[in-house]
């Protein structure tokens, strides 16, 4: 099995600009994680000489305002939808074509120039795209987290946790293809990284709770987080709820926030301070987990979508979170109990935010440019 290494490749040339393309997608199906991971690793690329180009299928309006807002070139592709052919990954339905097509159109966008190095993080796409765009790129990175697909690619990322993390990409990799593995190489924001410098594992008692399901939560898991603490009893406890700005059910969220006395935050660029003012969280179990652990924040975790589950289960494992469930099984009766056995036991939340804190340190995004050379 190939391993991680502490040598760069060669992709990136020292005192020279280096070209960067990052074909990525957000919406209401695929959610907006894998984009925003893309934008932390992006901005760090930036910071460090390099010149990004994102190519999107699908990016909401307000999420291409950011990246040209950060400095960063975006180009779109067209929309057309065509049949997704046999033996497609299983998530093909997310990118609205073939892979053939979807190659060829980002190709043709990225003509103008040779790209030191093309940034994959796309659960419908696998090794065929990742060869046919190899005639533009030197070195290909692939951010997954599934597992479930070849990939051609000189680097690998993915980092989450699991118990079986250093064999899930056996066969699944080129030999030579480099490992970065856990959550070590956790693409966090530098201000999460910053803040850690000036948090601690929480001791209770829990003065502030934070709500956040994620940029979408198609289903309004927040809503039933909002009426569980609603229910608890506990009115000197301030509550912040953070949604993004495509929540099908903004409107009920913010009306429901005001009745209450909660804070609704709505597509904030202060997640960081949010998180650190919190003394516990209710969430999903998306990359959202690593940005709490690097905080120290402990959470109850709802996992909204199946690539969630492993992660959560590894956590609660390590009691590094508590594991409601799937979203198919919690109700706000399920949280309300939850929050109030945890409230009432400060041993067990000083031990759990402990914990989370020990599991990543925000440094991954420098790691894993380091490890691209740049």
């Amino acid at each position: 099995m190939p391993q991680a290494s502490t040598t760069s490749l060669g992709g990136c040339l020292k005192n020279a600009e280096k070209k960067i393309a990052i074909r990525v997608d957000a919406s209401a199906l695929i959610g907006t994680g894998h984009f925003m991971r893309c934008l932390t690793l992006a901005d760090e690329l930036k910071r460090r000489g390099a010149s990004i180009c994102f190519v999107s299928r699908h990016a909401p309006e307000h999420l291409r305002t950011m990246l040209v807002r950060r400095g960063h070139e975006l180009r779109v592709l067209d929309s057309d939808v065509l049949p997704i052919p046999a033996g497609s990954p299983a998530h093909a339905c997310w990118l609205g074509t073939s892979q053939e097509a979807d190659a060829r159109d980002t190709l043709h966008a990225l003509s103008d120039m040779t790209w030191d190095w093309l940034i994959v993080d796309h659960y419908a796409l696998d090794a065929r795209w990742e060869t046919a765009l190899r005639l533009k790129v030197g070195h290909i990175l692939a951010i997954d987290d599934i597992a479930d697909r070849p990939h051609d690619c000189d680097v690998l990322l993915d980092q989450n946790f699991y118990t079986d993390m250093n064999t899930r990409y056996e066969g699944k990799v080129p030999q030579k293809c480099r490992l970065l593995l856990g959550p070590r190489y956790a693409l966090l924001r530098e201000e999460f990284r910053a803040l850690r410098e000036h948090v601690l594992p929480r001791t209770g008692p829990v003065r502030s709770i934070l709500v956040f399901f994620g940029g979408v939560d198609a289903d309004n898991y927040t809503g039933c987080a909002i009426r569980a603490l609603s229910k608890l009893g506990m009115p000197d406890i301030a509550v912040d709820v953070v949604i993004g700005a495509q929540h099908p059910s903004r409107e009920p969220v913010e009306e429901e926030c005001r009745r209450l006395g909660f804070a609704c935050h709505v597509q904030t660029e202060h997640m960081a301070e949010l998180m650190t003012k919190a003394d516990l969280s209710i969430g999903a179990g998306g990359s959202a987990a690593w940005e709490r652990c690097c905080l120290g924040l402990p959470t109850l975790i709802v996992t909204l979508a199946e690539n969630q589950v492993a992660i959560a289960e590894a956590l609660n494992s390590l009691g590094a979170c508590i594991y409601l469930g799937a979203a198919a099984s919690v109700n706000e009766i399920t949280v309300l109990s939850e929050l109030n056995k945890l409230i009432s036991n400060p041993a067990r939340f000083k031990n759990l935010s402990e914990k989370t804190y020990s599991m990543v340190d925000g440094v991954g995004a420098v790691r894993t440019c380091q490890q691209m050379g740049c």
